[in-house]
């Protein structure tokens, strides 16, 4: 079963001058469903180890909170989307928030915002020396590092307040977070009042949570809090420790910290037992992989033989049609046939007068010549390419056959003139050499 450390320095600070060892931790452990399994309050690192040891834990997952107030929050405007770009731009994206050189301040990028990238900022050493802090705990591998104030559940109220004794954790429903004096929360409360800008709401909800001891200690405070008109304060008395509150809200996502392990400070998996775990799946998708890399690679060979016989009997057959054409390769070959087709079309059959009237005279033949239909005059336009015959038939319907058959030859054929009278009917028969002529 998977397990999660959570592990908070309570002050003096002795590990930020020197006494890594001496340093004292408020702590939780959690199992995979959420459940606390054991917890202490200020003991030392050795109390936390032994823990471990004693239920045979092995790379417990830690998260390391850090103080709020070292850490600042800020968003950076970048335009770029692709990580590679943004972390380049983020330092000069929020020089000018910052009071200190850059170059010494360690940034952890975090979700993007309608107000911009989150950002958390700290000083790059006492980024080193929590790391090292966290990173010595003995049954536990550092996963994460967070401001503990960005672990409070906002939930959907603008704020959310956490009273630590002489220390409050506050946290925004934008994503910032600030430690503070808790006798200075009422001075705050005016700024937890303000609405943002281009914001118009009737009143801001806050959540504030607190033991009951803490709420009887500071009452002067809440009351100060509860007193500003515009803020609407929601009391919940914990019947859990501060920091299990926190361990609750981030392992039920009910909040967005910035994980300060980025960059060189990125937390390294040294069990490998995610890689362990997954390894057999991994080698099983590994074969099906190449099998189907292999496969696809066949099938393409294969289809690539094909196309080209395929390409060889079309250039074969029409080689047998256009024996003179070395124009045509396979693969211009379909547009070079469209072309052939086209300009047959446009040139149509045979269009002089001997061929018009060698093969309107054979139907003429067909039809019994001079008995049933007889031709008066013949003339021809060789500018239109048409073949003119004033002709008479015992009826129409002669013509008509006449007309017919003609065309069935691939020429045009048209009647026009026509006049019926008692010896049968006389037309005019235009004949030329297809629609495309």
């Amino acid at each position: 079963m998977s397990y999660r450390l959570y592990m908070q320095p309570v002050p003096p600070f002795g590990a930020l001058h020197g006494d890594i060892e001496g340093q004292r931790f408020n702590w939780t452990l959690i199992d995979a469903s959420g459940v606390f399994q054991a917890g202490g309050q200020g003991d030392d690192r050795e109390v936390v180890e032994q823990t471990l040891t004693q239920n045979d834990l092995d790379h417990v997952r830690l998260v390391g909170l850090v103080p709020g107030d070292e850490a600042l929050f800020c968003f950076a405007e970048i335009p770029a989307k692709q990580a590679r770009y943004v972390r380049q731009a983020l330092p000069f994206a929020v020089e000018e928030q910052i009071a200190q050189d850059i170059d010494s301040v360690h940034l952890a990028l975090g979700e993007r915002s309608e107000q911009g990238f989150r950002v958390a900022a700290i000083d790059r050493q006492r980024t080193a020396i929590w790391h090292e802090l966290f990173d010595a705990v003995q049954g536990a591998d550092l996963d994460s590092l967070y401001p503990d104030a960005a672990l409070l559940p906002v939930n959907e109220c603008r704020w959310c307040i956490c009273l630590l004794g002489e220390d409050t954790l506050v946290a925004g429903s934008r994503g910032e977070w600030f430690r503070m004096d808790t006798a200075n929360l009422g001075i705050f409360s005016h700024t937890l009042a303000s609405p943002d800008e281009n914001e118009v709401v009737a009143e801001i909800s806050v959540a504030l949570y607190g033991s009951e001891a803490d709420f009887e200690t500071y009452a002067g405070v809440v009351s100060e809090l509860q007193q500003q008109e515009r803020l609407k304060i929601t009391k919940e008395a914990l019947e859990m420790t501060p920091l299990e509150l926190l361990a609750h809200s981030h392992h039920n996502l009910l909040c967005s910290p910035i994980n300060l392990c980025q960059g060189q400070f990125e937390a390294v998996d040294r069990s490998g037992g995610l890689w362990r775990l997954w390894r057999p799946a991994a080698v099983i998708a590994g074969i099906w992989f190449l099998l189907q890399v292999g496969v696809e690679v066949g099938l393409g060979y294969y289809h690539l033989q094909e196309a080209r016989q395929l390409e060889q009997q079309a250039m074969s057959i029409y080689r047998g049609v256009f024996p003179n054409d070395r124009q045509a390769t396979p693969q211009n070959v379909r547009r070079v046939l469209e072309g052939q087709l086209r300009l047959a079309r446009q040139q149509g059959p045979q269009a002089d007068f001997l061929s018009l009237l060698s093969q309107a005279g054979a139907e003429y033949d067909r039809l019994g010549g001079g008995q049933n239909v007889q031709f008066d005059s013949v003339n021809y336009s060789r500018q239109r390419g048409e073949l003119v015959v004033e002709l008479r038939a015992d009826s129409y319907d002669r013509l008509s056959s006449l007309r017919s058959a003609i065309g069935d030859r691939g020429l045009e054929a048209r009647i026009g003139s026509v006049v019926n009278d008692a010896s049968g009917a006389r037309a005019r028969l235009t004949v030329s050499g297809g629609a495309g002529s």
